[in-house]
């Protein structure tokens, strides 16, 4: 036969409607509409961020430099090439209204900003109103959470770094707030000619300076990127233009949504589960139209192509039901979504994430009926009579083996090429995989278990049927244990890893991480200082260090990007110490240190686990651009830097000759007691208002917040695996609804009562439900144990409160499930079912 013919009879079975393959097209359309909701959004705000790119970055492109204003020349460059600029000063200081003291972000801004956008104040008002010099008090707008922390009112006198302002208004709109990237605290804004010659601003602090550039429509931006590094090479300038106006968020967005997409996919391999019963099932129900074929001649490639057809028929439907969920859901929420959204979004039909999301689904589709089909070729015509699935051998010819390996292949090829990051999909895809062969494993002793538990049954006949029919070759161990644990798995996992986070911040904070961390604090002011901190009994311990920051450009006389890529040491400016003697507490893992009076050319000591990163060593050459003059310095010395403290720790300290004359403050941290602290910080800033105190336990606070943000967000994912799990389970409880009728029926006939066969069938799902409950709290400790282990380096725990409830959850889900449909199974007569049975 041809395949014409068997599209012809495949489409004459199809006639008859798409009646068992109800769990099938669900488990496909909700994995690939997940995914496809997912691509959705995120094409939607990578539109938002580009159509927005100019207004979101506050012009057409900016110029950052660290820690110091623009030269004569650089600003004679910007003015020459600019159609318009303004200038922006970022800093962190301490706001103080009467006895309350908050940090803040303060933005000085020229009477320019802001280039693009409008800010929009509370009372309405323009901004250069609401900045302007009244009563000899210069105008500040402070963010409302700033403001009500204060207590202020319109009119209101406060203090930023001891310098005295106004509060004009409150900042309910700031057009290029996503472009400020992550804050400690709430943002003020000040004119910069009321800061620029104060101490807030002097040589050595902390800030940066923005030029924002606007250019005629037709400027080729990348040309004047490259024109201002040609003009400006020594500057250490970072260069931001409008075609990626907000890149803390687009790469936040992508990563998130690439992991989301990874743990969509998982739902797609638990929904694989439920497509392989769904097909086994189907193909066990046409034991007597395959049997016809083959009297009339049928060969095994047709009736293949047969059964082919009409699978792919069916996932082209189930693909397409969930393309339009997936893209429309996202569409009739736009507002909704628009509303939430921190950045904008432009909700439309993306083809790129429905044509991802199409692949997802038909590769997943193939991957798993590709095995219950080819099976097909192996029955003999006389066994399709009897049992169309149980006479066939368990693994399929070599051919079906191997298009299977090139199916999971390109799948994951396919995760790999998409979400852009070939080591999180392959980690991803081994835990999927292992996470596969541990649940089959662990069906497989759990039908062993209740096998051997059997005797110990006896007098408890429901307990004993339950056990019998676990162990029995009709079990439903394994598609209870692989679609429910799955899900359940990435639950305990998500789990896990959220509490550990939580555990390990409020374990190691009191005991490791110091109460303030002071910076700002002028030469001649850390002596005093320090006498402050000192004369207080509650600071039990104080450290103290010069800081410059700066910028490494060149490594070995390469550009940094070329040598390190994106490591976290060359994106942006870095702090940078010195010191004469080696510091009290550094270990040396490698080089040695400089003499005390050394004089000669820069040295370099180097975190050693970010060296061996980089790939740095001994004798490499680092050049650093600080307050745009480029210092070259010798490694010689590598040593332990440990940053989980919160304490303090460089990545780069010089010898003093090489930079202590270049203009800078100091840092110092102080350990004190918790109810101590409020004291400490009023004290600090009544002596020295232009020292900023940052509390390390709200910067840390700030970080666990977003954590949580991102383990609530992969919750949902895992939630829509546990969904489609439950799915896979119903349809799984659906297809053995004949066995427990007739299993009724012939305990009814041996006198068994309704009651009695009802607490077997619960039994027997609770035992399931436990099961897999169990497998998957261990493998989700696994995964959590990994996780805190190799990424995030701290102690691991065991949270029992999550890990009892994943149990109780597969319990509750297979509980659910048989509750479902054993109600009709004992409503049926006996006489009904072993009559059909004969």
């Amino acid at each position: 036969m041809s395949l014409p013919k068997a599209a012809r009879i495949a489409r004459r079975e199809l006639r008859g409607g798409l009646r068992g393959f109800a769990i099938f097209l669900a488990c496909l359309a909700l994995g690939v509409a997940a995914i496809a909701g997912i691509g959705s959004v995120r094409a939607a705000i990578e539109q938002g961020l580009s159509a927005e790119g100019a207004a979101l970055l506050g012009g057409d492109a900016q110029i950052e430099l660290t820690y110091r204003f623009a030269k004569e020349d650089e600003r004679a460059w910007m003015t020459q090439n600019a159609s318009a600029m303004s200038e922006i000063a970022d800093f962190r200081s301490m706001a103080r209204a009467g006895d309350d003291t908050a940090l803040t972000q303060v933005k000085a801004v020229d009477g320019a900003y802001p280039l693009l956008g409008r800010v929009v104040l509370d009372p309405p008002q323009p901004l250069a109103d609401a900045l302007a010099t009244q009563d000899g008090l210069p105008g500040a707008v402070l963010a409302p959470l700033l403001a009500d922390r204060l207590a202020l009112s319109p009119g209101d006198q406060i203090t930023i770094g001891g310098q005295p302002f106004r509060f004009a208004a409150r900042l309910t709109r700031e057009p290029d707030n996503t472009n400020a990237g992550f804050g400690l605290g709430p943002r003020s804004l000040v004119a910069l000619s009321a800061v620029k010659d104060t101490p807030l601003l002097a040589p050595g602090t902390l800030y940066e300076t923005k030029y924002r550039l606007t250019f005629p429509p037709e400027t080729d931006l990348e040309a004047m990127k490259q024109a201002a590094e040609t003009a400006l090479p020594d500057s250490g300038l970072r260069w931001r233009d409008a075609r990626n106006g907000a890149p803390g968020v687009r790469n936040f967005v992508e990563r998130l949504s690439a992991f989301l997409i990874l743990v969509g996919l998982s739902g797609l391999a638990v929904g694989g589960v439920g497509v392989s019963a769904a097909v086994r099932a189907y193909l066990a129900g046409k034991t007597d139209t395959i049997a016809t074929l083959r009297t009339l001649g049928a060969t095994n490639a047709t009736i293949f192509a047969t059964y082919a057809l009409q699978i792919a028929a069916i996932s082209a439907v189930g693909i397409t039901i969930g393309l339009i969920l997936g893209g429309g859901i996202p569409l009739l929420l736009a507002p909704l979504l628009q509303s939430l959204l921190p950045v904008p979004a432009v909700f439309s039909l993306y083809p790129r994430p429905l044509v991802e999301a199409a692949l997802y689904g038909a590769l997943t589709a193939a991957l798993f009926t590709l095995w219950p089909l080819a099976r097909t070729e192996t029955i003999r015509a006389a066994t399709l009579f009897r049992d169309a699935m149980g006479g066939a051998r368990q693994l399929p010819r070599a051919r079906y083996i191997l298009a299977t390996a090139g199916l999971l292949a390109a799948l994951i090829g396919s995760a790999a090429w998409f979400s852009g990051s070939v080591m999180l999909t392959l980690w991803t895809a081994a835990g999927l995989l292992g996470a596969l062969a541990l649940l089959a494993v662990s069906a497989a002793l759990i039908r062993m278990i209740a096998h051997r538990a059997r005797p110990l049954s006896r007098g408890r006949p429901a307990l004993r049927w339950a056990l019998a029919a676990i162990s029995g070759p009709r079990s439903e161990a394994l598609p209870i244990t692989l679609s429910l644990g799955l899900g359940l798995s990435v639950l305990a996992a998500v789990g896990q890893i959220d509490g550990n986070l939580r555990a390990a911040i409020s374990r190691d904070l009191p005991s490791r991480a110091p109460s303030f961390f002071f910076v700002d604090v002028q030469k001649d002011q850390i002596d005093p200082f320090l006498s402050l901190l000192a004369g207080n009994p509650a600071v039990s311990e104080t450290e103290n260090a010069p800081m410059l920051r700066g910028v490494i450009t060149r490594i070995n006389d390469r550009p940094a990007e070329e040598v390190a890529g994106d490591h976290w040491v060359v994106r942006g400016d870095r702090g940078i110490s010195y010191a004469a003697a080696k510091p009290e507490n550094t270990k040396l893992t490698a080089g040695e240190w400089w003499p005390e009076d050394y004089t000669g050319p820069a040295q370099l000591s180097f975190a050693r686990e970010e060296a061996e990163e980089i790939g740095l060593t001994v004798g490499d050459t680092v050049t650093v651009n600080i307050l745009g003059r480029d210092i070259t310095a010798t490694i010689t010395s590598l040593r332990d830097v440990d940053f989980s403290t919160a304490g303090m720790g460089f990545v780069m300290v010089m010898n003093e000759a090489a930079v202590a004359a270049a203009p800078h403050m100091f840092i110092a941290t102080a350990y004190a007691t918790p109810e101590a602290e409020a004291g400490l910080l009023r004290d600090v800033s009544n002596a020295f208002p232009n020292v900023t105190a940052i509390a390390v336990k709200d910067a840390i606070s700030r970080v666990s917040e977003m954590l949580g943000a991102i383990a609530a967000a992969t919750s949902w994912g895992a939630a829509a695996t546990l969904l489609t799990g439950f799915l896979v389970l119903i349809g799984a409880a659906a297809s053995g609804a004949p066995a427990r009728a007739q299993e009724a029926a012939v305990l009814k006939t041996l006198g068994a009562t309704r009651g009695r066969i009802l607490r077997s069938f619960l039994l027997r799902a609770a035992l399931l439900g436990l099961g897999a409950g169990v497998v998957a709290l261990a493998a989700g400790i696994a995964g959590g144990w990994a996780v805190a282990h190799f990424l995030f380096d701290t102690r691991f725990e065991v949270i029992w409160p999550s890990g009892l409830a994943i149990i109780a959850g597969g319990i509750l889900a297979t509980l659910l499930a048989s509750a479902l449909f054993s109600a009709r199974a004992l409503s049926v007569r006996p006489a009904r079912i072993l009559r059909a049975r004969e």
